[in-house]
């Protein structure tokens, strides 16, 4: 009886201290902008710029159907006057089935449930979820207590940049795509080996990276330059020679006609070079 009294009371001493551990340590809390991560996703863009096609088109659609509408009242008003009674209602009638026509379409197309707002679910769904399984994994790994949405209804008045973990979420996301896209076994083995380094280790290999590429851009556009100014001088080149070989066809031209017409005309002497006919 006095050791399970004992075990009792030392089970509730470690809760205790653990609690009290716990408030000492304070909540650790983060937070992601869903927006600044589906804004950063090349895929969402690139579907977000079909989506918004279809949305145009359908817009267009609806401002169609409304003109002819429209088209189909003004006719009525002017043409009721000589109209009887059954052709005034038969018209009517053919408006209202056609605004009828167009109300649905809009509702069909941008209601409730309708194809926009299932297409954007769609779109966003996937990337959400994704985003949901990779701040559950930096959670329990970083020991969050909380990490909350900046971009949905929770009201944050103050929000700590140091607490924003949008780039680690997006990073991971990053990683899955080149996994993805990785052709080979090396290329598989440099994003490991790249997905190893810490958040600064990336961040200076990603500068070194991108001090690379502006140099490889900068002699490239060097480069290109170069040989602008080669093609110019060669364009330059080649219409002064075809402007030279023209003139030499024209100055060719010239001394045939010119012979010819000495050898039409009779009496001149030929041109030097040419002999007489007494000469043969």
């Amino acid at each position: 009886m006095k050791t399970t009294k004992y075990l009792i009371l030392s089970l509730l001493a470690c809760i205790c201290f653990s609690f009290t551990m716990e408030a000492q340590r304070g909540a650790r809390i983060g937070y992601i902008d869903m927006e600044y991560i589906l804004e950063s996703v090349p895929e969402y863009q690139e579907a977000t710029t079909q989506l918004e096609g279809k949305v145009q088109k359908w817009k267009k659609d609806i401002e169609k159907m409304s003109k002819e509408i429209d088209q189909m009242k003004l006719d009525l008003a002017n043409e009721k006057v000589l109209l009887t009674k059954e052709l005034i209602e038969e018209r009517e009638e053919e408006i209202k089935i056609l605004e009828d026509e167009m109300l649905t379409y809009q509702q069909n197309r941008f209601g409730p449930n309708g194809d926009l707002d299932i297409q954007r679910r769609q779109l966003v769904q996937p990337i959400q979820d994704q985003v949901f399984n990779i701040v559950q994994e930096i959670a329990e790994n970083q020991k969050y207590d909380f990490i909350f949405d900046k971009s949905a209804d929770i009201v944050m008045l103050f929000a700590a940049k140091r607490n924003d973990i949008s780039d680690q979420v997006l990073r991971q996301i990053n990683r899955a795509a080149k996994r993805e896209e990785a052709a080979n076994k090396r290329e598989k083995k440099e994003i490991e080996k790249r997905e190893e380094l810490s958040v600064e280790e990336e961040k200076a290999v990603t500068e070194r990276e991108e001090a690379v590429e502006d140099k490889k851009n900068e002699r490239e556009k060097m480069l290109e330059e170069r040989q602008k100014q080669r093609d110019s001088l060669r364009a330059v080149k080649k219409a002064e020679f075809e402007a030279k070989r023209q003139r030499l066809l024209e100055e060719r031209k010239q001394r045939q006609d010119s012979i010819l017409k000495a050898r039409n005309g009779g009496g001149g002497a030929p041109p030097e070079g040419e002999e007489g006919d007494g000469g043969k």
